[in-house]
């Protein structure tokens, strides 16, 4: 039992947890404003890899030195321009339609991203090995070892999360965009341009996405244009855990997910694999509202 439910599976399911919460807070926040399960926001993260991938590349022929800082600001900005597009294309002429139009849209915009992208020659539809740009280092406490790379990884997560926070609590953006989810035609009356916040909402979703895609090809070393399928299912698991529309709750549930799936590896792939289904149809069945969202009629 000490094999499997050690100090080494909880680092790694730290790290795994930290990516899956970058996408998660994405999906809780344009839920929380709009009302719509974005099951493309998976393909954000799929670009933002894909456009770290081809500047690390680009640079590293041109014999520049590839910051990590201006890498991530590349992917983000990916995942932010094509959320961005997605909004005002697809989402935005079918905001007071029936949620079931936006909801099937976003499925077409997810297989549209997924497909478009592999028909693109210097992508195709294979792996491609994503560039180690930068040297691995091993370090141990105990048994356990974990590299810079996780290291990079959660700490990435946690600055990003932590600025996110407070842009959301002591900014008059954040105040908006809480405004928003709660009451909309008070924030119409108010003068507030709804449109505009949303679009910051899927901005900001989709450069979290973008910034989780470099992190996971810097610790995954390779990419492929359908990447974003089960890691965005499982981070959508991860927001319904912790309470879809709650930022803290998603986050709470990313790490959750991760830890668990993580020791599930350990005991069986089958079970790892299986682990996050199991936990979303239980928390559909015994916890609708999630940890930490609030109790409403809805069903997510």
């Amino acid at each position: 039992m000490d094999k499997i439910f050690n100090l080494q599976q909880l680092i790694n399911g730290i790290q795994l947890g930290s990516i899956y919460a970058l996408i998660a807070i994405g999906y809780t926040l344009v839920y929380g404003i709009i009302r719509l399960v974005n099951f493309a926001h998976g393909d954000f993260y799929m670009l933002g890899a894909y456009a770290a991938y081809f500047t690390i590349n680009f640079m590293l022929a041109q014999r520049q030195n590839p910051y990590i800082i201006f890498i991530l600001l590349v992917s983000m900005l990916a995942g932010a321009l094509v959320a961005f597009l997605s909004n005002r294309i697809a989402y935005r002429k079918l905001r007071y339609k029936p949620r079931l139009s936006a909801l099937i849209t976003a499925i077409g915009v997810s297989m549209f991203l997924e497909y478009f992208t592999s028909a693109i020659p210097a992508i195709g539809p294979s792996y491609r090995p994503f560039p180690q740009f930068i040297s691995m280092v091993n370090y141990n406490i105990g048994t356990a070892y974990f590299t810079n790379y996780q290291i990079i990884n959660v700490s990435i997560s946690i600055v990003l999360m932590l600025i996110l926070t407070y842009i959301i609590k002591y900014t008059r953006l954040g105040m908006a965009m809480r405004a928003s989810a709660q009451d909309k035609d008070a924030l119409r009356l108010m003068g507030i341009d709804l449109e505009k916040i949303i679009d910051i909402t899927f901005i900001v979703g989709g450069a979290l996405a973008g910034a989780a895609g470099l992190l996971s090809g810097l610790t995954y070393p390779r990419i492929l244009p359908y990447m974003g399928i089960v890691p965005g299912l499982k981070a959508f698991i991860a927001a319904v855990l912790g309470g879809i529309g709650n930022i803290g709750g998603a986050v709470a549930g990313a790490f959750i997910l991760g830890i668990s799936e993580v020791f599930g590896y350990s005991i069986n792939s089958i079970i790892g694999e299986g682990i996050a289904y199991a936990i979303l149809i239980l928390v559909l069945i015994f916890l609708p509202q999630g940890l930490f969202g609030k109790r409403t009629g809805e069903k997510v």
